[in-house]
């Protein structure tokens, strides 16, 4: 059977890494015909849209599980520094195209201090210790630490009010943090590529099968694929496929039948939010405060009092509490898990359980808890918090990565692009930091799939311009990191 089209790009998802894959693409070649798909009604209505996930800008300034604490007492400062750069680098991307008037008039982006907060006196050395190290490097040397009562309650007020003084507390604060919508993101990137025709987005449409083209008229790495959407059964062939579809992009990677599909499993952890309702509040606190994660929880459950703008609306969220749910999305299936379940991944599934019954029993603790022990643990970060004040909501899904290696298997904690040898697809996979991080991300994906095009003379002006320190390493140029700091922050108001 015929294609009924081409295109030379297709994107499966509508979530912020497929949106900004779209707008760096197009960018590069604007004579590129690109198609995304979305199976729901609209974009970034999943694990992009704001209350679905942390808005945290992760720059790893408050994020105590990216710096963990090693043997001999040290802190590892290697994965933040990383985490910085590649969020350094949305944050250039974001400043080029506001240069160029792109985003109009969207706010996606506020300020906003990111703080790390403990209290004992073993978690104070640590954050001391933190602090130290990660002060001493240029990309956070503006860090502050404090153990000031006073201080401490200028810098988080509702942390600080009602506390009990004589047990030992500390926070690190870096003022350059931001609070990111990437919903708004999401849309402000879609919406001048779908005005020129650029892009095609189709809502409403499922990929339900993909194999390879067999034509001798077709480049070899061609793909035909299966859409079910508003006009019934189409087919249409590509020779490029990008899965960003959230913890669903596993399911898709199993059903295109490439033998890297064969590594991987997933197993998914919900979130919940406790959400301010007393909008004075919510005006009281200005920061995103993180606390230290529990022994054996994932990334995704750091506790952390955060302010928000969700839909240009402030916000005081905290958060988040695990929640189980076999499904892969939000708005997916029931069914995810199981299909997901195969005899090439069993083993691994069962290995990682055996090795991660911390992990298991921190999901087990989450979902007995009740809303008395929710909001207790609200009160550890807001001791004058009452209970009135606050209503739980459904945060995002999120499918962490069990991965077989030569080693034995493992549970990936992060986000991880996964392609074909010919690249010919690429998938996303994981979760934090994720968002934050997916112009890297997306360029990691561009180097695997397009190497030619990326190594050629036009793609490489193009993309300095857009990127002027592409190619450099900020961590290893101090002079480089103040100057892109600089610009990004007059260009996007930071």
């Amino acid at each position: 059977m015929s294609a009924d089209a081409r295109y030379d790009v297709v994107i499966v998802g509508a979530g912020i890494m497929g949106a900004t894959l779209a707008a760096l693409l197009h960018e590069l070649d604007p004579e590129l015909h690109l198609l995304m798909l979305e199976r729901l009604n609209e974009p970034a209505l999943e694990s992009s849209a704001a209350v679905n996930n942390a808005g945290t800008g992760h720059a790893a300034n408050c994020e105590l599980n990216y710096t963990p604490e090693q043997a001999d007492g040290s802190v590892a400062t290697a994965k933040a520094l990383v985490i910085n750069a590649a969020f350094e680098r949305s944050l250039e991307f974001w400043a080029s195209l506001r240069e160029r008037g792109q985003f109009g008039s969207t706010d996606f982006l506020h300020s906003l201090p990111h703080i790390s907060a403990v209290w004992g006196e073993e978690d104070v050395a640590f954050l001391r210790r933190r602090h130290k190290q990660l002060s001493a490097l240029p990309a956070f040397s503006l860090m502050e630490w404090s153990e000031d009562p006073e201080e401490l309650t200028d810098w988080m007020p509702l942390v600080m009010e009602g506390r009990e003084r004589s047990k030992p507390m500390a926070a690190t604060r870096v003022r350059r943090g931001t609070d990111v919508d990437f919903g708004a993101l999401t849309r402000a990137y879609l919406a001048p590529l779908q005005a020129t025709g650029a892009l095609e987005l189709r809502c409403d449409t499922s990929l339900t099968n993909l194999r390879r083209r067999h034509s001798t008229t077709m480049a070899d790495r061609a793909w035909c694929l299966e859409l079910h959407g508003p006009v019934g059964m189409q087919l249409v062939e590509t020779p490029f496929i990008f899965l960003a579809a959230g913890g669903a992009a596993l399911l898709l990677l199993q059903r295109s039948h490439i033998p890297e599909a064969a590594k991987y499993a997933g197993f998914p952890v919900g979130g919940q939010w406790l959400i301010c309702t007393d909008l004075q509040l919510a005006q009281e606190h200005h920061a995103k405060v993180y606390g230290k994660p529990r022994l054996g929880a994932p990334p995704i459950s750091a506790p952390h009092l955060d302010t928000r703008w969700i839909d240009g609306k402030r916000s005081l969220l905290f958060g988040p509490y695990a929640s189980f749910s076999s499904k892969f999305l939000k708005q997916g299936s029931l069914l995810d898990l199981p299909r997901s379940v195969q005899a090439k991944n069993l083993l691994p599934i069962l290995q990682v359980g055996c090795d991660n019954l911390s992990l298991i029993s921190y999901l087990m603790s989450q979902l007995c808890q009740d809303d008395k022990n929710r909001f207790e643990t609200l009160q550890e970060f807001f001791p004058k918090a009452l209970q009135r004040d606050w209503t739980l909501a459904a945060a995002g899904q999120r499918v962490q990565i069990i991965k077989r290696t030569p080693n034995g298997s493992c549970l990936q904690l992060g986000t991880e692009v996964v392609t074909t040898t010919d690249g010919s697809i690429a998938a996303l996979l994981g979760a934090s930091p994720g968002a934050s991080t997916a112009v890297a991300i997306i360029l990691d994906v561009l180097e695997r799939c397009f190497p030619e095009q990326l190594a050629s003379e036009a793609w490489q002006r193009r993309l300095r311009q857009l990127l002027p320190s592409y190619g450099y390493d900020l961590n290893a140029n101090a002079e480089l990191l103040v100057a892109t700091q600089q610009r990004n922050n007059n260009l996007l108001c930071i």
